[in-house]
């Protein structure tokens, strides 16, 4: 652990204007972004006397090593620069206060000349207009198969839809009347885009529009005796109402706002949100995040952030209904305007309707922080127990908070790659996973430990003798662990031992846990350590080891599928698979192209004469030659 004071800018470098920083560790990898209208104030707090500080913030700048800020013009280009760094560089200490999931919507899209209706997740694509989120994709086709009734919108894939036209028949949606049909011309595109204007308007919030000309269609078809027709619109007004029965009715029409909701105790707050699309609830989420050294308002911040910023971010709502005002709301409103392009309130309902909502959507946060805690209870403490368990089974000088287990997975030395994976504070970091392609040619799993470690941890001692840059790629491998676990016993552990001490790595922990009685070896010892049982630090190992093996395999399985057939178009010199791309793509396939001439390939880009020649000689021979595998010489069928 640094002590703070030995980083501690001098007060006098420390401007007083607006501006963003960044603490690093030891290794240069930033671990806290945050932003201050004065930044002299604001870091000056960081270096009081730790004792008084947050758990959380003592433990944050005792990890430091070094600090460093950036001025700007004002507070709304620092709440921009500390969003786009917080996303940039993930830092370990900035607390992330939305869920991970993408949620789906309801989508259509206007950009295409058929506009289509489906679920989409994920980033938002420019020319489609997206109505949610829901919080489950069912929720989304029920109501849509309600409304192809009344709005008969295209709703199949390309490949359906082009299908249906060359063979001039619709598919099924469209002999039941739920698709206008416009693949094989029912209806032009002008009027298949009406229609997917006047659905997008009803679920925008115009629905009284539709429900009373539908009626008026249908009292006229009924005085005109066209009882058939009337009874059609009669179910189709029925349709509309039971798709608006879905949500509930809570604000006036023109309503459109996000409404949130917190419920915290002194480890975890709970958000709560109603998105409220034209007066009527269309969706509801919530979640559970850990909470650091922050107030209220600073969480709110942070939250709408996360939320409405990057390329995962919601639409922007004309107002944003929260329960603490954030400390900077004049600058956050700037910034949401800026996203959305029209102007964007964030307050706090005060009286009405709206305080009304908010305070339902409070009991949802307090009944969802007590759920968390009666199912999580314990889990934090848990995850600390078994690393300090850790520490003191190994006679480590700290806690393992980051945990690298390697695995090799081949099938008798075919495709061997290797895996790995890391845990930070007892939990999954998906985003620091690595796999390796073994280059070596051997089954031995040993050498392959070897050079997979020698690969992983050379990264590390070029980049820590390198300056710091900013570009993330170069720091993937930066960060150091303070454990390595090897899937195996004893031959892997001095495997991975030998591989660290090669590349000037000593301070480093290698263990390696065996799957036939769960032993922990350590390198050069005779005997193994034997954990408890029922130890949590051996379940967190077998977690390791588990995740570590199951991303090799996967891993395996990928390019073990991919080597297992071999095109007539491999192995024609200099014919690569981009190459070979471009072939199938302008004939289509291997049979048509049997049938081409030089000349003519020579007319695909990126084709000479000499290739041209060699797929024709080796093409004309392909009628009497069987495809071989030519990494096993297997004849394939």
């Amino acid at each position: 652990m640094a002590d703070p004071a030995s980083y501690r800018p001098r007060p006098g470098e420390i401007p007083t204007d607006p501006g963003v920083y960044r603490f690093r560790d030891l290794h240069g990898r930033v671990i806290y972004v945050g932003k201050a209208r004065s930044l002299r104030s604001r870091l000056s707090s960081y270096f009081q006397d730790v004792s008084a500080l947050h758990p959380r913030t003592r433990q944050m700048v005792t990890t430091g090593a070094s600090v460093e800020w950036t001025v700007v013009r004002n507070e709304v280009e620092a709440l921009q620069l500390e969003y786009s760094w917080i996303k940039e560089f993930d830092p370990r200490f900035n607390v992330k206060y939305r869920d991970d999931k993408s949620y789906p919507y309801l989508a259509v899209t206007m950009g295409e000349e058929f506009p289509r209706a489906q679920v989409m997740r994920g980033a938002k694509r420019p020319g489609t207009r997206y109505f949610g989120p829901y919080t489950h994709a069912w929720a989304i086709r029920e109501t849509l198969d309600t409304l192809l009734r009344v709005f008969p919108l295209r709703t199949c894939s390309k490949g359906v839809f082009r299908r249906a036209a060359q063979a001039g028949r619709p598919c099924l949606l469209g002999y039941i009347d739920k698709c206008s049909a416009p693949c094989v011309g029912r209806v032009s595109a002008e009027e298949h885009r009406e229609i997917a204007e006047d659905f997008c308007d009803f679920m925008a919030g115009d629905t009284a529009r539709f429900v009373r000309e539908l009626e008026g269609r249908m009292r006229a078809a009924s005085d005109e005796l066209d009882f058939e027709t009337a009874a059609r619109l009669r179910d189709d007004v029925g349709a509309l109402r039971r798709a608006l029965e879905r949500s509930a009715v809570v604000l006036s029409d023109t309503t459109d706002a996000d409404v949130y909701a917190l419920a915290d105790d002194e480890l975890e707050v709970a958000v709560q949100v109603f998105h409220v699309r034209g007066g009527r609830i269309r969706g509801q989420r919530g979640w559970v995040s850990e909470k650091g050294a922050e107030d209220l308002g600073s969480i709110v911040e942070h939250l709408l952030q996360q939320v409405y910023g990057g390329e995962r971010g919601e639409d922007v709502p004309r107002e944003v209904l929260v329960p603490v005002e954030p400390p900077e709301v004049t600058d956050l409103e700037e910034w949401l305007t800026g996203l959305r392009g029209a102007r964007v309130r964030v307050r706090v309902p005060q009286r009405g309707d709206k305080r009304t909502l908010m305070e339902t959507v409070a009991r949802n946060a307090q009944q969802a922080l007590a759920r968390h805690k009666v199912a999580r209870s314990g889990d934090l403490t848990l995850r600390s127990q078994a690393l300090q368990e850790l520490q003191d089974v190994l006679e480590l000088e700290d806690a393992p908070l980051r945990i690298e287990s390697f695995d090799i997975s081949h099938v008798q030395g075919s495709d061997m790659v290797g895996s790995m994976v890391v845990f930070e504070d007892g939990l999954p970091r998906k985003s620091e996973y690595r796999r390796f392609i073994v280059r070596q040619g051997t089954a031995d799993d040993t050498a392959a430990m070897h050079e997979v470690l020698s690969r992983r941890f050379r990264h590390l001692v070029q980049s820590s003798g390198q300056e710091q840059e900013e570009d993330p790629t170069s720091q993937k491998f930066r960060y150091p662990p303070n454990l390595v676990v090897v899937d195996g016993g004893l031959p892997q552990v001095n495997a991975a031992q030998t591989a660290l001490l090669e590349v000037g790595v000593s301070d480093v922990t290698v263990i390696g846990l065996a799957k036939r009685l769960e032993e922990v070896w350590l390198p050069g010892q005779e005997f193994p350590v034997v954990l408890p049982r029922t130890s949590e630090s051996l379940y967190l190992l077998q977690r390791v080891r588990d995740e570590a093996h199951r991303f090799a395999n996967t891993f395996h399985r990928q390019r073990r599928s991919r080597s297992m057939t071999v095109s007539q178009l491999d192995g024609i010199p200099g014919l690569g698979p981009a190459r070979q791309q471009a072939l199938l793509a302008r004939f289509g396939s291997v049979k048509a192209l049997r049938g081409a001439t030089a000349d003519e390939l020579v007319e695909v880009p990126g084709i000479g004469p000499a290739v041209a020649t060699a797929v024709v000689a080796r093409l004309q021979g392909a009628d009497q030659a069987p495809a071989v595998n030519l990494s096993t010489g297997e004849v394939l069928d």
